[in-house]
């Protein structure tokens, strides 16, 4: 039953609401354990998944080369060419994987002439949105650290070694 206050209002607290009791409920068409199904267990997420969706979201940003230091790059490069050795695509990610919440690191070079604080925030923006979408998880940060810019004159040195 619903009471009015002095200014014609109902208060909230006045107000009964009935809703039917369906946690004893037993017979055809109930679920046993318990609960919804999406409830029932965990979901545990692997540093390594989260590492590459956030490496295939940053290298979809206009403006970066490649992931990684020259170092891990040159590793990389000798890993993929062994038989078995796959797509480095984790290269230059870091992901520290809790609960319900990821860190992320990301190590990357970008292309000459463009904005590195606009790449910056683009691969940001795309990280966070690609992990966040795609594992439910929030992410909390997300670490650029810009080791090298690529060259135009480096491509061309780079395309005359590779074909000996």
């Amino acid at each position: 039953m619903t009471d009015m206050t002095e200014g014609g209002s109902t208060r909230a607290t006045d107000i009964e609401k009935t809703v039917p009791d369906t946690s004893a409920r037993k017979g055809p068409g109930t679920r046993r354990g318990g609960g919804e199904p999406a409830t029932r267990g965990r979901t545990t997420i692997a540093d390594g998944v989260v590492e590459k969706i956030a490496g295939l979201a940053a290298r979809d940003v206009l403006g970066v080369h490649t992931m990684g230091s020259g170092l891990s790059r040159t590793f990389g490069a000798v890993r993929d060419r062994v038989p078995g050795g796959s797509k480095a695509v984790t290269r230059g990610v870091k992901a520290e994987v809790g609960e319900v919440q990821t860190a992320l690191d990301l190590e990357i070079v970008v292309e000459y002439g463009v904005s590195i604080s606009d790449v910056a925030r683009d691969v940001r923006e795309n990280v966070i949105a690609a992990v966040e979408r795609m594992t439910g998880l929030e992410v909390v940060e997300v670490n650029i650290a810009v080791s090298d810019v690529k060259l135009p004159e480096e491509e061309e040195e780079e395309s005359e070694t590779r074909l000996q």
